[in-house]
């Protein structure tokens, strides 16, 4: 298996000021992330999902444990550069990622802080802003597109960088139906075209359109498998204060009622297409 990220029995713990101890976010988490996987992180909020993305990305350092980055430890200072062009960072508000007047300017910050050459800077911001469809916005301000529109262009300013890993936090948390539905179809497409991709999110429907799903709870690892094998857990889930996607439970009363689903069907899509073909 041809790892890119390796989270090594993990401890992140941060003070807060009501309290004599540390509050510990993540705990003893160990994951290894395959190049080209698409894995989905979900948990109720303060189970410690994006303490764990900063941890990749090395804006937080472990309390203890290790996470590598293509071998590269990210409590390495002399790393750290070579570590954030590699993995790439999505953030949950758009606007606190968005630094320029102009979209193009925006797309072409990374690259110009990369010391990318000026002619392969105008080359990247098309190619990026193309592959998010946002090409036709290229002169426009940011305050006046829609969420889901902003949060195209900060992927596209991910993007611009060439990572070869895309860390995205909650990045549809903000938006509606529509803006969500856009920022997924530009997330599968880069998975598609072979970028590593860590999805937290706390969208059972989301989660389900990954290879993997990692459930956290309290900063543990609870479940981990692909989408079916996970939730097909209901009651654990449940357990730990979330749902699973609507087709699941769907399918479950279903087959309580005598009707036989296959256990794979995860997505309302595949239920849909499943009835469509039972019903010819």
């Amino acid at each position: 298996m041809d790892v890119i990220i390796e989270i090594d029995d993990l401890v992140s713990e941060y003070k807060k000021e009501d309290r004599l101890e540390p509050v510990r976010a993540v705990n003893h988490v160990s994951l290894k992330l395959r190049r080209g996987s698409f894995t989905a992180i979900i948990g109720r909020n303060g189970s410690g999902k994006s303490t764990l993305a900063k941890n990749i990305n090395a804006l937080l350092l472990p309390s203890s444990g290790a996470v590598y980055v293509k071998g590269l430890n990210t409590a390495d200072p002399e790393k750290l550069w070579e570590i954030r062009q590699c993995v790439g960072m999505v953030f949950q508000n758009p606007d606190n990622q968005l630094v320029s007047a102009v979209v193009e300017d925006d797309v072409a910050f990374g690259p110009e802080n990369l010391g990318v050459p000026p002619d392969e800077i105008r080359k990247r911001v098309d190619e990026s802003l193309l592959s998010v469809n946002m090409y036709e916005q290229r002169k426009k301000a940011p305050h006046l597109l829609s969420g889901g529109q902003k949060q195209r262009i900060a992927i596209a300013g991910v993007i611009a960088m060439r990572p070869e890993c895309i860390v995205l936090d909650e990045p549809t948390a903000m938006l509606d139906p529509q803006g969500r539905k856009e920022v997924m179809e530009i997330i599968g497409k880069l998975h598609r075209e072979g970028i590593t991709i860590l999805l937290i999110t706390h969208f059972m429907e989301e989660a389900a359109k990954a290879d993997r799903v990692v459930i956290l709870d309290e900063g543990r690892v609870v479940l981990d498998g692909t989408p079916a094998e996970v939730f097909r857990h209901r009651e654990e889930i449940r357990a730990v204060g979330l749902d699973v996607p609507f087709a699941v439970e769907l399918a479950h009363r279903l087959r309580k009622r005598g009707l036989e689903i296959p256990e794979n069907i995860i997505s309302t899509e595949e239920m849909v297409d499943y009835i469509a073909c039972r019903l010819k």
